[in-house]
């Protein structure tokens, strides 16, 4: 992964990070106020070691003791030195369970013992660091005694006392929720990181572009209202939705075929990925533009386009392939300007074959001779192989891929289907794109956020009529 995209995804997961890490919060805080608080005291012990006064028996009786120092503060821990102190102070415990709150450590390049103690009383604290370190001086004095009368070169004093502590050294409020932030922060990432790498659906131009190389030539914005208004183009033609379907148009014409007529075969990998509704529109849109366009419903399994268009689709493509009629009975004209449109009609046992036959090479070549712009409605490139029998004799297909619900494996199969038969690519077009954040079409440029800042909600009652007015004629034209 590039730094894009972890910028991509902690601008996509940040809600999720934003979470874990007040979860984080909330934890070290429930922790800290839980906790019962603990108490530190210290008490420190010199170490020194009786000599003649001379200076060399000065300086072996500082390297002996330095040396010393360092056993004897792992004394400390000790039954020996432990258990008077649980006698003198009447403890309830054992003297391992004691050695768990003291500490003792030796400073380096020093003859200083300092004995740390905790505990959940401040007096109690002072008090077992005070008596440790008195238990420590009469242990040393026992073992290192070599004399008859008991006598010992080593000396043990204490030089500090412990003090009853005033506040607690755990917990440490500021530290925990430093904590808790950063493990929460290190969590919401991690799991953010991890889902983007396991999500295999296709969100966004660039992972079009992993899988081929062809242009994505278009991109739809999401519509929540768009199963009650598919032609948007017709509908509501300043829409931000519409005018996507116009920046579609305006990058076909730009497409470079070689020479080619241009008749183009919308399919998806799978069904439900807004193709029909795609070329419905685009077809609208580039007949507002004054070009000689006809759209054929090549779906002869599960035909939409008719419903679509709101024409009679008992007669069409089926019957004109078998030579049961003509183009001229079949081709519907739409609207007002040269729009045409070929419903499917019945629905053959045998629609592959008809896609395929030299009737259907012979009905594209009429097609491209009278038309500007011929468009296919044709069934997924996945579940049957119409789509790409069919793109073998256009000028190339556009896929339709759906932003967050089209599967990066079913997308790269669907191009493998298309490269099996040797049809073109022509390009993609995206659709359900989100409107905001990193995956929206165009992100970062100035396509991805324009719009003619009219919203479907503040629109007037009189151009809502005015474009179901529209729409009625248009129908009517049609019939």
């Amino acid at each position: 992964m590039e730094l894009r995209d972890y910028i991509t995804v902690l601008r996509k997961g940040w809600v999720f990070i934003v979470a874990m890490v007040l979860v984080g919060v909330g934890a070290a805080a429930a922790y800290s106020l839980v906790k019962t608080p603990d108490y530190s005291a210290s008490a420190q012990v010199f170490v020194s070691t009786q000599t003649s006064g001379s200076v060399s028996d000065l300086a072996q009786g500082n390297t002996f003791t330095q040396q010393r120092v360092k056993t004897y503060a792992s004394l400390v821990t000790t039954p020996i030195v432990l258990l008077p102190v649980i006698t003198s102070l009447g403890l309830e415990t054992t003297a391992e369970q004691l050695a768990k709150s003291l500490t003792a450590s030796a400073p380096l390049d020093t003859t200083l013992i300092q004995i740390d103690a905790v505990s959940e009383d401040p007096v109690m604290a002072a008090n077992i660091a005070n008596a440790t370190s008195q238990s420590l001086t009469n242990v040393v004095q026992q073992i290192e005694s070599t004399s008859d009368t008991g006598g010992s070169q080593v000396k043990l004093t204490r030089v500090q006392e412990a003090q009853v502590p005033v506040s607690p050294v755990s917990p440490n409020i500021p530290l925990n929720l430093a904590l808790g932030l950063l493990v929460g922060l290190a969590i919401g990432v991690g799991i953010a990181v991890l889902r983007h790498t396991l999500d295999n659906r296709v969100r966004n131009e660039g992972d079009v572009e992993k899988i081929s190389t062809a242009p994505v030539v278009g991109g739809i914005a999401f519509d929540p209202k768009a199963s009650s208004r598919p032609l948007i183009v017709q509908a509501d033609p300043r829409s931000p939705r519409a005018e996507s379907f116009r920046t579609l148009r305006t990058n076909l014409q730009f497409l470079d075929l070689g020479g080619r007529a241009r008749t183009f075969v919308m399919t998806s990998s799978v069904q439900s990925e807004g193709k029909s509704t795609t070329v419905a529109n685009l077809a609208i849109a580039l007949d507002n533009a004054g070009n000689r366009v006809i759209v054929i419903d090549a779906d002869l399994r599960r035909p939409k386009l008719g419903d679509y268009m709101g024409i009679e689709s008992s007669v069409g493509l089926t019957d004109l392939l078998i030579g049961r009629a003509d183009l001229a009975d079949v081709a519907q004209p739409w609207g007002r300007g040269q729009l045409h449109v070929l419903p499917a009609g019945q629905i053959p046992p045998n629609p592959s074959e008809l896609l395929g036959s030299r009737a259907m090479q012979e009905l594209i070549a009429l097609l491209e001779q009278q038309f500007d712009y011929v468009l296919f409605d044709a069934p997924p490139l996945l579940p049957v192989t119409d789509a790409a029998i069919l793109s073998k004799s256009a000028s190339g297909a556009i896929v339709v891929v759906a932003s967050g619900k089209t599967h990066k494996s079913q997308l790269a199969g669907a191009v493998s289907a298309l490269e099996g038969v040797g049809a073109p690519v022509a390009g993609f077009v995206m659709t359900m794109m989100p409107t905001k954040g990193p995956d929206a079409y165009g992100y970062g440029r100035y396509g991805g956020a324009y719009g003619y800042g009219i919203d479907d909600d503040t629109e007037s009652k009189a151009s809502k009529k005015e474009r179901t007015r529209v729409g009625v004629e248009a129908r009517k034209a049609a019939r």
